[in-house]
């Protein structure tokens, strides 16, 4: 069955208010990222975009679903061979990989950058919250989906839905851990100041993290 056509069909048994846009921009967008991601972490934008729409409708948001959903299509697009660059960090990469998509569909400057946005900072807590309603919804429903963060806001019949519709794997804990990890080994430099550096101590018992106050004492500045 045709990847747009199986998302079409996931989608029927969403809950109330969560619906997957249905335009030419979101099914190119689906086909593409189905094309390039696993189906771990393709299933895992998908969940990610439906937590947050009922993230976003439950708090009675105004945001571009459309924008949204692209957000959550891309936002892990930098852990894939054919987006990872050498030195920067896996969110920019998805964030690029993203804006490059959406410049070829003539979408505006402004709605770009808050895609690009996004993306960009879905690893950065603490912020996020404070933007856009799409770079919010965007954080908060990764969030929900690996850190089970805000997990008691949903139903058991949300939550239930969403799995249903785009399926974890048994042990998705580990499977989506060792993704992290397959996707920024070759660049640990990409790290540091990010939880992304949690994820290579775990996988590398030699792994050594940058240090902020040794990168200050050891400056050229004297004093």
């Amino acid at each position: 069955m045709h990847t747009n056509a199986i998302v079409r069909e996931a989608s029927l048994s969403l809950p109330s208010g969560v619906t997957i846009p249905d335009s030419k921009l979101t099914r190119e967008a689906t086909e593409l990222v189905r094309d390039t991601e696993s189906v771990l972490l393709f299933n895992h934008s998908c969940r990610v975009y439906c937590f947050a729409c009922a993230a976003g409708k439950r708090k009675g948001l105004a945001f571009d679903q459309e924008l949204l959903y692209v957000s959550a299509l891309f936002h892990d697009m930098g852990l894939t061979p054919e987006h990872s660059s050498a030195t920067e960090r896996f969110e920019v990469d998805g964030a690029n990989a993203a804006r490059e998509f959406l410049r070829s569909h003539g979408i505006s400057r402004q709605d770009i950058d808050t895609v690009w946005t996004s993306i960009a900072l879905h690893t950065t807590p603490g912020i996020p919250q404070h933007m856009h309603p799409v770079v919010a919804l965007l954080t908060s429903g990764v969030e929900m989906d690996v850190l089970g963060i805000a997990y008691a806001e949903f139903s058991d019949a949300e939550r239930e839905a969403i799995v249903a519709a785009f399926p974890r794997t048994e042990h998705f804990k580990e499977d989506i851990i060792q993704a992290f990890y397959d996707g920024i080994r070759h660049k640990p430099g990409s790290t540091f100041g990010n939880v992304k550096a949690d994820v290579l101590a775990d996988k590398e018992p030699n792994f050594r993290r940058a240090n902020f106050c040794s990168l200050i004492r050891g400056s050229r500045w004297v004093g």
